[in-house]
């Protein structure tokens, strides 16, 4: 990642260095730059509680963000001072807080999945497979490693999710042929690439690739998911192959809806929903669906029992008694 401004690209390298995700320092630096443009440029150092405080308002009064959105923002901002600029931040802010409603998921029925997952070509049929059938996000699909698939014991490690949490979520048992199979197009891809003086092996956490210096052209440690096309590692400009683009995922899945016929509002993150949905209406207690989503408070997963409680499944309408 490359930056002309001398500032932005010592945070690019400082979060680098530290092993954060491509993703992560892109948002960011989306909301730093965001923050400095607001002030008219001016540098960070010469800032601090008071002109975050008018920038976390701005982007509710004017902008009428999301409290997530808003949050992310506070989060970016929070990194910088304490990190790059060396002064923290108050923790008793004083700035009006977004209140928009947050959306309720969209949750497709099983015979939408069932439809939807018949247009979608075969790799990107695993992807959805994945996502729906163990709950996963699509940056968590992209990224998983051969390693973490477990036949075994029929179960997927997540490494690294949303808030750098670990789990071990299910694996559905009709997936396990065709992940078979995709791991032999992984090692099929692994045997031309160790071909290539150039490749360097595939992206390691730092102190792993110290470690253990040859696993990066070891089969396990590739991605399942790779990249039709090996290119530069930003951080360091060796050549690898990286994993899927979770764009890519996202513009199969618009296609397949398109396909389909379906006039519901899909993503990728719609197969997590309908995961947890359909979990917990085939009986499945809030805690276990709690855990295989990852939540740190189950009241983020009770969105899912009010989507079940509301609807028909819930309250009977009076129109049905007459």
């Amino acid at each position: 990642m490359k930056t002309k401004s001398p500032f932005l690209q010592y945070i690019i390298d400082y979060m680098l260095t530290r092993q954060y995700s491509l993703r992560t320092i892109e948002t960011y630096l989306k909301w730093i730059t965001s923050f400095i443009h607001f002030h008219q440029k001016r540098h960070p150092a010469s800032m601090g509680d008071n002109e975050v405080e008018v920038y976390l308002e701005h982007l509710v009064l004017k902008n009428n963000v999301a409290p997530s959105t808003q949050a992310t923002a506070l989060n970016s901002l929070a990194f910088l001072y304490k990190h790059i600029v060396k002064n923290e931040l108050s923790l008793n802010l004083n700035f009006v807080r977004s209140k928009r409603q947050a959306k309720l998921p969209v949750v497709m029925t099983k015979d939408e999945v069932k439809l939807l997952m018949t247009k979608l070509t075969k790799r990107y049929y695993l992807i959805a497979g994945l996502m729906y059938g163990s709950g996963l996000r699509v940056m968590e699909t992209v990224q998983l490693r051969v390693q973490d698939i477990d036949f075994d014991y029929k179960s997927i490690r997540v490494w690294n999710g949303k808030g750098n949490k670990h789990r071990i979520v299910t694996l559905a048992n009709e997936l396990i042929p065709a992940l078979r199979n995709q791991i032999i197009q992984v090692d099929e891809y692994l045997k031309l690439d160790i071909k290539n003086d150039q490749f360097s092996g595939v992206w390691m956490p730092h102190a792993l690739a110290k470690k253990y210096p040859s696993a990066n052209k070891s089969l396990a440690w590739q991605y399942l998911f790779p990249s039709y096309k090996l290119s530069a590692d930003p951080e360091t400009g060796e050549i690898r192959r990286h994993h899927f683009h979770h764009t890519c995922v996202r513009k199969a899945v618009k296609v397949a809806v398109n396909a389909a016929g379906l006039t519901k509002q899909i993503t990728p993150h719609t197969f997590r929903h309908s995961f947890a949905t359909h979990l917990l209406q085939s009986g499945a207690d809030i805690r276990t669906v709690q855990t295989q989503l990852g939540h740190s408070d189950v009241q983020t997963t009770q969105i899912y029992t009010h989507v079940l409680q509301q609807g028909a499944n819930g309250v009977t309408s009076p129109l049905s008694r007459l």
